[in-house]
């Protein structure tokens, strides 16, 4: 009798930086990389490039611009795709950190948050609702110093997921800059003696 096929592991794919305007995604064999650039001399516009190292080619997949007083827009494909607003490519709730997208084949995703973190799930009536994708966030020395392990995204190796990866990364962006943005934030001002 033959042995039982191995399970697959997750794909686990790091966040170079704790920054959501220039990063890298990627694996620790580099076969899925993404870097995520946003460059000074357009500060509202983050270009999501997919760089294939075998090939050496650098792809533009996905676009967000974020122009003060806007709604953000997204535009996948590159120069040849057309913008949308961000709204209308995720639909988040008011009083939840979240949101859905539709995925390449027709598939609704969910961005949801679990014990403060957050977990990707298919939209559809699943019972168990088990992540596609967890969020692992980033840990440091001593709470303030450098990171002592980098943010990372636990991806399961489902080819729907793989195929949808360009619009898992942008959502993911979007929901994250919206929790960032929902945090309470303490103003330092100088006092006036």
């Amino acid at each position: 009798m033959p042995p039982p096929p191995k399970v697959t592991p997750p794909h686990r794919l790091e966040l170079t930086t704790n920054s959501l305007r220039n990063t890298a995604i990627a694996s620790s064999n580099d076969n899925i990389h993404y870097e995520i650039v946003t460059r000074f001399w357009h500060p509202h516009l983050t270009k999501i490039n997919r760089c294939d190292f075998e090939n050496l080619l650098v792809d533009t997949v996905a676009e967000i611009e974020r122009m003060p007083g806007r709604e953000a827009r997204v535009r996948f494909g590159g120069d040849k795709g057309e913008w949308i607003p961000a709204s209308q490519f995720l639909n988040v709730s008011e009083d939840k950190i979240g949101g859905t997208f539709v995925g390449n084949a027709d598939t609704r995703y969910q961005w949801r948050t679990y014990k403060g973190r957050l977990q990707l799930v298919k939209d559809a009536d699943d019972e168990n609702q088990e992540p596609i994708v967890d969020f692992h966030p980033h840990k440091r020395h001593f709470f303030v110093f450098r990171m002592a392990k980098h943010a990372w995204l636990e991806v399961k190796p489902q080819p729907e997921v793989t195929e949808a990866m360009e619009r898992l990364i942008v959502s993911y962006l979007l929901v994250e800059r919206r929790r960032r943005d929902a945090r309470p934030r303490v103003k330092v001002q100088k006092s006036e003696s």
